[in-house]
């Protein structure tokens, strides 16, 4: 059993999944760091200096001036901000995969169409319908003749 194990650990595909896992979480990231630090800086300039992490709701009623603040009392809130952070992220990923997905199959298309259709082997008798070799000059069911 354990030999099998290590038979399918070792397979290519167990082996390119466990690599994709390992940089996906890595861009994921990149992507992290791409949104909280590039692109939510000049959004929440632009939209009076407001910083995405501390817009929130306190479902308590009460009035805090940051989200940890709110936390720190122990107060109930719907963190709005940390919800457009997530979204943001999730949208870059998800438009990055669709650009890489997208170039993989133009290129697998390429690949396909580049080679050539293979001959064909066998073909088919008029009379009978049969499947017949491609180079048969007679049917071998009906004994017809076959044109070549």
């Amino acid at each position: 059993m354990l030999k099998e194990f290590k038979e399918f650990a070792m397979k290519g595909n167990v082996v390119d999944l466990a690599v994709g896992v390992i940089i996906g979480g890595a861009f994921g990231k990149i992507v992290t760091s791409l949104v909280n630090d590039i692109v939510m800086p000049p959004i929440g300039l632009l939209l009076g200096g407001a910083r995405y992490n501390d817009l929130f709701l306190a479902l308590d009623g009460g009035k805090y001036a940051t989200l940890e603040e709110a936390k720190a009392v122990g107060a109930p809130t719907l963190n709005y901000g940390l919800f457009l952070n997530t979204v943001l992220d999730f949208l870059i990923v998800a438009f990055t995969i669709f650009i890489v997905v997208r170039q993989i199959n133009k290129m697998r298309k390429r690949r396909d169409s580049a080679v050539p259709a293979p001959e064909p082997s066998e073909k088919t008798c008029p009379e009978c319908l049969s499947v017949v070799p491609i180079l048969a000059k007679r049917c071998k069911h009906c004994t017809s003749e076959l044109k070549a």
